[in-house]
């Protein structure tokens, strides 16, 4: 439960900032963060399928 509060929290702090910072840079940080979980995704899914796991 105090993780939850926690995450709630710096998910605030989070979108206060993204608020006061200009447009096109939380566009570009939003792209980022997209890439990045795509590339993570794909990473995945390819390595599930070879039948690899990281544990």
């Amino acid at each position: 439960m105090l993780f939850l509060v926690v995450a709630l929290l710096l998910f605030g702090a989070v979108l206060g900032a993204v608020a006061h910072a200009p447009l096109t840079f939380s566009v570009a940080a939003g792209l980022v963060i997209a890439v990045w979980l795509a590339v993570f995704a794909v990473r995945e899914r390819h390595g599930r399928r070879r039948g690899t796991s990281a544990h």
